[in-house]
């Protein structure tokens, strides 16, 4: 596999020390890279992706999360690429609908205060705060790895070996890095009763700023308009599946007949989604899981972001969750070995992913009931919401989300 990098060092803020590689780009792959670069590690980022990916669904950045890109210096700029989603309405079997609410009443948002940008915009900040500081090899990935003697010896996918002090995986929910230290997937992996699928589509329907979602038992279609009339709109298709599905996982053709089988004869705008799902050429298809772990690192390795503890989109605190371990991690190295920091990390982070990862019970119930009384109860609740003053289902703060007070980070002399 070709490298389209390395993008070599320039003008680092720190005199390189220990040597640092980390697996992945996306968000707590760059994240630790910056804050890593800062306390004077000399860092590599490898991604197979063969450039920094754009795109991609809304995310949000809450609570301590929006601590980490303030200290970052990326907070303006993500201003700017704000989405504010005005509203959320919620649809019955028959396309009527059931309630429209502001989406900040269900997800404990504060007007003026958290972030929603579209995923590529959060990642390219990310990149562009570090990309003249630290080494990346796009078009790559890890092949193996070596904890023998008194490093990491790496061996790329490219062809090329190298040594590093530490590694870090940073590289997803289905983590490579995870699989060669800690073992097969199926240890760590819960798997959530539900799959999806997601592309994009023209936007035909007239939605502005705006999320429409379907249900049925068992059953949800969404369309997220990020933009205007012009933007095209991301679609997503949400079923119970109450294993994952081994051939659809691997084979595109397959997720298109599994996702078309369990469609068939739904109402609303499912069967135009069906035939453009047949054509999208962006199409992602999972399993809704969790990742729960004992540990995040073993030797020289440790973990971040999805890797080591992926709470699923239900949540809404992927991205939050692994900007805040970033800087855990980052910090907790931070005049210490790798030992005592991985320990330090783990004994500062894990509490903070708890209380977030259990956020499922909520996400799940409300957005995706699997059964007929579920989804009369849910929509009751819906109706009591969306006639309650503005501020009534944001009462009591949002305490997951700002669990976690950052310790200070400061950059040496």
């Amino acid at each position: 596999m070709s490298h389209t990098g390395p993008l070599k060092q320039r003008a680092s803020r720190t005199r390189p020390g220990r040597t640092a590689l980390i697996s992945g780009a996306s968000v707590a792959g760059p994240a630790l890279a910056f804050w890593l670069n800062r306390r004077g590690f000399a860092v590599t980022v490898v991604e197979k992706a063969g450039a920094p990916r754009d795109g991609g669904y809304p995310v949000d950045v809450r609570g301590t999360a929006l601590d980490v890109v303030r200290r970052m210096g990326i907070l303006p700029r993500l201003r700017e690429a704000h989405i504010d989603l005005r509203r959320l309405t919620f649809l019955d079997t028959d396309g009527g609908e059931v309630a429209s609410v502001d989406p900040r009443a269900l997800t404990g948002g504060a007007a003026g205060q958290d972030l929603e940008v579209r995923r590529g915009d959060l990642t390219g900040a990310l990149h562009m705060a570090v990309r003249d500081d630290v080494e990346f090899l796009f078009d790559d990935s890890i092949d193996t790895l070596d904890q023998s003697g008194h490093g990491v010896d790496v061996t790329f996918r490219g062809g090329t070996a190298r040594t590093f002090d530490l590694v870090f995986g940073a590289d997803g929910l289905h983590s490579r890095t995870r699989g060669l230290v800690f073992g097969p997937a199926a240890r760590f992996h819960r798997h959530l009763g539900l799959c999806f699928a997601g592309f994009t589509l023209p936007n035909t329907f007239g939605l502005l700023r705006e999320t429409v979602l379907w249900n049925a038992p068992g059953r949800a279609a969404a369309l997220y308009a990020v933009g205007d009339e012009r933007d095209d709109v991301h679609a997503l298709l949400v079923f119970a599946h109450p294993e994952p599905p081994p051939r659809a996982l691997r084979d595109p053709a397959a997720q298109r007949e599994l996702v078309t089988q369990v469609f068939a004869g739904a109402g609303w705008e499912v069967p135009g989604l069906l035939a453009a799902l047949r054509d999208a050429d962006d199409l992602f298809f999972d399993g809704v899981g969790q990742i729960r772990m004992d540990r995040w690192s073993r030797g020289r390795v440790a973990l971040a972001g999805d890797a080591a503890h992926a709470p699923s989109f239900l949540t809404g605190q992927g991205s939050s969750l692994a900007l805040a371990g970033a800087y855990m991690l980052a910090v907790s190295l931070d005049g210490r070995d790798h030992t005592a920091g991985f320990a330090a990390y783990e004994h500062g982070t894990r509490p903070f992913v708890t209380v977030n990862q259990d956020l499922i019970g909520e996400g799940g119930a409300t957005l995706f009931p699997a059964t007929a009384q579920g989804l009369r109860r849910r929509d009751a609740q819906l109706r009591r919401l969306a006639a309650a003053p503005p501020e009534a289902g944001r009462a009591g703060g949002r305490p997951a989300h700002s669990a976690l007070t950052l310790p200070e980070f400061t950059p040496p002399a």
